[in-house]
């Protein structure tokens, strides 16, 4: 054969295989893209499963524990939970604020005051006033109560301790509460110290760690379950699920569960900074990046290239140490969470020229549940070292837990 063909096969034979090579990349890369762009089911919060919930309340007077979180998510973006229920017929008689208010604009700790709102006329009770549990008089107007409110899933976030004192007084009064569950998004972790039941307060009622990774629904359950009601009373509780949820969701909050909660960034690191609240440290109030910074003018400035200056803003009228230029770090870029950390209050509190200004200890250990960590930052334990002392009530904690778990 001659040189020329035999050269013409080679080359046509070589084309023919890459082009064979290239139609089986392009199978697999398409393969490929389609197992990627699977979609995931989207989670449905409880409070979207109406058709559930609904002929519970029919029919019935209705009191709503609400805040601006409590909606149900529709093509035009939302509509609060009490409209909607108004919308549908029910009966809604009161709506009760948590800390925040009804709408979410009051600053931390800031007491709340009885009202109207606007929108509906309804009567809006504070529970984060001179009165913290509706009353006997209230539920007496009340078949049946609905608590609908977005969690974080850290112990010293007040909601928690509103839905327990609610649930008391349904207890009590022998009024049915349902509760509309919503994902946590720091459910995905158990950490953090212990309360120390000496030590209880609205900041942390019963013996759970810092993160406690369970719903406000599971929760619910295990207020009932472990008989952490006044008197060893239970509720008559109904929990409304949500859909298509597991604890390792990672769940977008669209709406701030309060003010000085604005990202996904601050509520994976609100467990870890939260703890600042019991120092003189800010961390990052009157900014707006709260709880993704921290600073002082009190701490050594020639240990950080940070710097900020805090100000009066919406959710923090009275930001520590406001109008002075605070030095610390910017934690900003944070990934997702997936512990409990002391390392920043450490070094805050070993960057701190005069220690003596760092601390507000009944704060501190209010928030850290116990003044056991406190004591160890002051002594010089490593983090490790500290972790280490909380393993025992961790596990301890998580074989209880898990009898509550309503979700993988």
């Amino acid at each position: 054969m001659p040189i020329l063909s035999i050269f013409k096969s080679t080359v046509l034979l070589l084309v023919l295989v890459l082009s064979s090579c290239r139609e089986q990349q392009k199978k697999e890369n398409s393969e490929v893209a389609t197992v990627q762009t699977e979609p995931v089911p989207e989670i449905k919060v409880a409070a979207n499963r109406t058709e559930v919930y609904l002929p519970l309340l029919q029919g019935k007077k209705v009191g709503v524990v609400a805040n601006q979180t409590s909606v149900v998510f529709n093509d035009k973006g939302h509509t609060h939970l009490v409209d909607s229920l108004l919308s549908l017929g029910v009966d809604v008689k009161q709506a009760f604020a948590p800390e925040h208010g009804f709408r979410g604009e009051a600053d931390a700790g800031e007491h709340v005051t009885d009202g109207v709102d606007a929108k509906t006329g309804l009567p809006i009770i504070s529970l984060y006033g001179k009165n913290r549990k509706p009353s006997k008089e209230q539920l007496d107007q009340l078949d049946v109560m609905v608590f609908d409110i977005q969690d974080v899933g850290v112990r010293f976030y007040t909601y928690i301790a509103t839905l327990q004192l609610v649930m008391e007084a349904c207890a009590e009064h022998n009024t049915p509460i349902i509760v509309l569950d919503r994902p946590n998004p720091n459910g995905h972790y158990v950490d953090g110290p212990t309360l120390m039941k000496e030590h209880k307060s609205y900041l942390g009622l019963n013996p759970i760690p810092l993160v406690y990774g369970m719903t406000i629904g599971e929760y619910a359950q295990m207020l009932n379950g472990e008989n952490w009601l006044e008197g060893g009373r239970k509720a008559d509780l109904t929990v409304i699920t949500l859909e298509n949820y597991t604890h390792e969701s990672d769940y977008h909050l669209p709406i701030r569960p309060s003010p000085n909660l604005p990202s996904d960034v601050a509520i994976t690191l609100y467990p870890s900074l939260g703890l600042f609240e019991g120092t003189n440290v800010n961390a990052g109030r009157g900014t707006e990046f709260q709880f993704q910074r921290y600073g002082a003018s009190f701490m050594d400035s020639t240990k950080y290239d940070f710097s900020y200056v805090p100000a009066p803003n919406f959710g923090s009228k009275t930001p520590k140490e406001d109008g002075k230029t605070c030095y610390g770090k910017d934690l900003s870029k944070m990934e997702r969470m997936n512990e409990v950390s002391v390392q920043w209050v450490m070094d805050a509190y070993n960057n701190t020229l005069d220690k003596s200004k760092f601390f507000l200890t009944s704060g501190f250990t209010k928030h850290a549940g116990t003044p056991l960590l406190q004591q160890q930052i002051e002594q010089g334990l490593s983090e490790a070292e500290i972790k280490a002392t909380w393993q025992d009530d961790l596990t301890a904690f998580k074989k209880i837990r898990e009898k509550y778990l309503i979700y993988d």
